[in-house]
């Protein structure tokens, strides 16, 4: 979660404002050791809103070239109010 807030460049503040959880949710969910705890909802709420913001999180056995897991940057998603209807 770190490190895609520092491709975003922002704070703990703004990525809990942007998923709509508490401060100290992310703080404990940044302080987890390995896998982030925290309640399902939370976490679904956070992966929501990094992936809107432009982070693929790349799992531990999904297709990266460089193998392992981490984040990277994309193209953000627009808000539903400004996506093109088809």
């Amino acid at each position: 979660m770190r490190a895609a807030r520092a491709l975003l460049g922002i704070d703990q503040r703004t990525l809990a404002k942007l998923a709509g959880v508490s401060v100290p949710t992310i703080q404990r969910m940044e302080a987890s050791g390995g896998n982030v705890r925290g309640i399902v909802e939370s976490l679904t709420r956070v992966v929501d809103a990094l992936n809107r913001a432009g982070v693929e999180l790349i799992g531990e056995n999904a297709r990266s070239d460089d193998g392992g897991r981490g984040v990277r940057l994309r193209q953000p998603t627009p808000p539903p109010s400004e996506r093109a209807e088809p």
